[in-house]
């Protein structure tokens, strides 16, 4: 590959780090501060001090340490009461000798105090509802003697909470605004940077008493789950609160930025009763007037202001508005009153959705004309509407359900188009085609061929291929990032543009921010799905695409200039919740009446977080809680003490893990602990690579002239000999900004690379990696190369320390893509004489794992190991859709 030096390419951004050239910020509704008394102050003046009690009290705790046992123990290992008795028992066991106790007698102890914290204590209430129409003299259905009761928090006091948290200062907005591009394109990322925050800043602004205020949209959130399966089905159905304030990527990282606020209740009927059309309406009035009783504490400050606390410190005017709500399907037209398998948003006519695109959009005024117009029948027929059904929204001011229904790439693009839709269609399209036998010979093929998909960072592994029965939404996308090459071959080329066009505008919807020019890519991208689609129609596999969920994509791009990137308001944030505010605190239940119990484990888990951040903002928290207690004991005895601090031991982050810290484009560096040391000559032989030597000396040359423009020619002859030990590494730990990928609240993700001879003590590894060819390459890629990491050593030379990759380059076949699968092709490289082309390069030069995927072409093949993968094909797709990042680079 000819002279490499460590280069640094300012074009990749790892994901398009768009500059904003401009912001244009509402201009009544502009978030100022005032004192607690609602009264402007100079913006310039420092916030009012956090609270009154100083750095030293821990109350209720009496100490650190008495915090973070409880901490550890009820949050982050979730003990039970029994446990921790036992672990109390044995520590006060190893302190009575001291005449010492543990911090807590017993888990009554540690609860009674947990209890007592002040913060996030925003009790639990309840109300109850029931049926109150008419009943048969006889025989009178269960569900209509039932009494329904519904859990809930106050929402305004909750939201309050979340504003006034402190951890969330930097990652939150205090008016709507409009961001730009250096070339003077809109920008859509967080919420507030959408046109529907600005429109309602507009109405806002009408009212001379709102100006100066600041707009909280409340996000909502709803979904059923089950904790239970096999002991009876047991469902919830929690009800959550965000804000529209936060930035997407704090409300994606969770830090209490959706909080649990209810539990609606789920009516019961018998097998009789569950078609009767009064026990069908009864459900949808019961979620309806349910929504409307929560948050009727939150409707006097929708038209005026309330004074609220926010996370720099300072008071402002807070004026509240419904905002979008998060619902799959099922939830979405039970919201807005719109009838099965028609569309909650518009009015397209549900035989043919995509027929008439695009087509009006629903409006509350217009329903309502409607409903007075029409005729029940003729309503439900002709636009879908349940004419009888009065959204909750229609209590609220300036809301209006059927504009407020939010993205939800989880179940309309994922869960839906991908899994339910396409991955069926091909399974049908093989059985029409081919027939029941040599159909399923291709789906074993495929799955062989998902099954030999060589390991990569954060991708889940197929040992089976796809055939599971029980899919969960994580399953959902993993097989996206390998589907697409494994079909490949097998079904026609229309086939393969359907996926390859719709995994285009599924990757470019997930983005976290996106301009005016993604929208475009977008719409092509959906054009071109439609346009291939049409392939399942005329071999039979399907009749209509008439399909709501799959409808919903012709809304993104309308949704994403009212509400900005989808991201922050999909449904998997709602469906994490659920692990950590239902699920877990089930399983920690007694299993009898267990909603009691929840309720109470999050109510302490709210307190225990809320305790942590005041802690934090006041200093308190600063290092672990073994070095401050040994720096106190130094201060005791003026520094005279000396005391075995044990060191801290870091450990291997998982690959494709969330990492915190400054935000910077791709750092690479060599794992903590070596694997073991060489000399070269043992290195090249357990390589064989006898040119090792030479590479080396071809190195350290290129790296004495790395600043020299006109460096001398290398020639071995006169070159230095390195003779020295090389310290050898199984793995390299590469860091980069990915914000459209899960990831801290600063956009930064981690992986490993590895190159072992041995991984988890089985067959050898060797991943592929991106490399930064600097600006002037000629590279398909923006200035990247492909290439296989064949070991990680590092040695001294001289003064200078140099971690380096031996690398087996790879050559691009096409200088574009290919254009069925989007994907760039690349071969093994040799030289002239087909030797593999093989050199040494400096880890600076990395950019991050590149993750590629044979092609596999028409042939059937045999059980592969993944570990072979890279070994057994002579061509191989450099996969764009292992990641988001790596979409955004290859």
């Amino acid at each position: 590959m000819g002279r490499l030096l460590r280069t640094f390419h300012p074009h990749l951004t790892g994901g398009r780090f768009l500059r904003s050239s401009s912001y244009c910020y509402s201009f009544f509704v502009l978030g100022l501060k005032c004192d607690a008394n609602g009264a402007f102050i100079d913006q310039d003046a420092p916030p009012p001090p956090h609270t009154d009690a100083p750095p030293t009290d821990w109350t209720p705790y009496d100490n650190r340490v008495e915090f973070e046992t409880a901490e550890f123990l009820f949050t982050r290992n979730q003990m039970s009461a029994r446990q921790i008795d036992t672990l109390l028992d044995l520590w006060a066991a190893t302190l009575i000798k001291h005449n010492d106790a543990p911090p807590f007698a017993n888990h009554r102890d540690m609860y009674a105090t947990i209890d007592a914290t002040p913060l996030g204590d925003t009790p639990w209430k309840s109300f109850t509802l029931c049926y109150n129409g008419a009943k048969p003299e006889q025989d009178v259905p269960p569900w209509m003697d039932g009494q329904y009761d519904v859990w809930y928090r106050d929402p305004l006091e909750m939201t309050r909470g979340i504003l006034a948290n402190c951890d969330f200062d930097g990652g939150i907005e205090y008016s709507p605004y409009r961001d730009y591009t250096t070339e003077d394109k809109r920008y859509w990322k967080n919420f507030m940077s959408g046109d529907w925050a600005w429109n309602q800043a507009d109405v806002l602004a009408q009212n001379e008493e709102n100006h100066g205020s600041t707009f909280v949209p409340l996000i909502i959130g709803s979904d059923k789950t089950v904790v239970s399966v096999a002991t009876g089905q047991t469902e919830y159905h929690p009800l959550y609160l965000s804000i529209g304030n936060i930035h997407n990527s704090v409300r994606r990282a969770h830090r209490n930025g959706v909080v649990l606020i209810g539990f609606l209740a789920i009516p019961k009927s018998t097998k009789e009763h569950n078609d009767d059309i009064k026990y069908r309406n009864f459900r949808r009035q019961l979620f309806q007037r349910s929504l409307a009783k929560i948050f009727e504490s939150v409707k006097p400050f929708m038209e005026n202001f309330d004074v609220t606390r926010f996370p720099d410190g300072h008071y402002r005017r807070t004026v509240y508005g419904l905002g979008p709500y998060i619902a799959d399907y099922p939830e979405q037209i039970l919201l807005s009153g719109v009838v099965q398998n028609w569309c909650p948003r518009c009015l397209g006519n549900r035989k043919d959705l995509d027929g008439a695109q695009p087509c009006l959009h629903r409006r509350k005024a217009h329903t309502e004309l409607l409903v007075e117009q029409l005729t029940y029948k003729q309503a439900w027929e002709q636009y879908g509407i349940i004419a009888d059904l009065v959204p909750f929204t229609n209590d609220f001011p300036r809301a209006d359900i059927h504009e407020l229904l939010s993205p939800d790439i989880l179940h309309q693009i994922i869960k839906g188009t991908f899994k339910d839709h396409l991955v069926d269609w091909v399974g049908e399209y093989l059985l029409v085609t081919h027939g029941t036998r040599h159909a399923a010979e291709i789906m074993d093929d495929i799955d062989r061929r998902i099954a030999a998909v060589a390991p990569f960072a954060g991708l889940r592994r197929f040992p089976d291929g796809r055939g599971f029965r029980q899919w969960t939404g994580d399953d959902s996308k993993a097989l996206m990032k390998v589907y697409l090459a494994a079909i490949e071959g097998h079904v026609p080329q229309d086939v393969v543009r359907t996926f390859s066009a719709f995994l285009e505008f599924c990757y470019i919807v997930r983005r976290e921010a996106l301009t005016e020019d993604d929208l475009v890519k977008l719409q092509d991208a959906l054009d071109r799905f439609h346009q291939y689609r049409e392939i399942f129609k005329t071999t039979g596999v399907v009749s209509t695409f008439s399909l709501p969920r799959q409808h919903s994509l012709c809304h993104y791009i309308l949704l994403i200039r009212l509400f900005g990137a989808p991201n922050g308001l999909c449904s998997s944030i709602t469906e994490s919740k659920h692990i950590k505010a239902v699920k877990e605190p089930w399983r920690r239940s007694s299993r009898f009446n267990a909603l009691g119990q929840m309720l109470l484990t999050n109510q302490r888990l709210d307190k225990l977080a809320a305790a942590r951040v005041d802690f934090e903002a006041r200093g308190m928290l600063r290092g672990s809680c073994l070095s401050n207690a040994l720096g106190e004991l130094r201060r005791r005895h003026h520094g005279r003490l000396r005391i075995h601090e044990p060191q801290n031991q870091s450990v291997e982050v998982d690959a494709g893990e969330i990492i915190d810290g400054p935000t910077v484009e791709s750092h690479v560096e060599l794992a903590l602990t070596p694997r073991c040391a060489r000399n070269v000559h043992a290195l090249s032989l357990e390589l064989d690579l006898p040119r090792l030597p030479f590479m080396i000396q071809e190195f350290i040359h290129d790296q004495l002239y790395s600043d020299d423009p006109n460096p001398p020619e290398f020639d071995p002859a006169t070159a230095q000999v390195f003779l020295g030990k090389l310290t050898l590494f199984n793995s390299a730990a590469a860091s980069f900004h990915a914000p459209s990928d899960l990831s801290g609240t600063g956009g930064m993700r981690r992986e490993h690379i590895r190159a072992t001879p041995s991984w988890r003590t089985g067959e050898p590894r060797h991943d592929c990696i991106f490399i930064n060819m600097g600006v002037d390459f000629d590279s398909p890629m923006n200035g990247l190369a492909v290439a296989r990491v064949l070991c990680f050593f590092s040695f001294n030379y001289r003064t200078s320390y140099y971690p380096c990759a031996i690398v087996h380059w790879y050559s691009y076949v096409h200088e574009e893509r290919d254009p069925d699968t989007g994907m760039y092709v690349v071969t093994p490289a040799t030289t002239g004489d087909d030797v593999p082309d093989v050199s040494i390069i400096h880890i600076d030069c990395i950019f991050r794992a590149a993750h590629l995927i044979p092609v596999y072409g028409p042939d059937f093949i045999p059980k592969i190991s993944p570990h072979d993968s890279y070994d057994m094909f002579n061509s191989y797709y450099v996969n764009r859709y292992a990641d988001h990042h790596a979409f955004e680079i290859a």
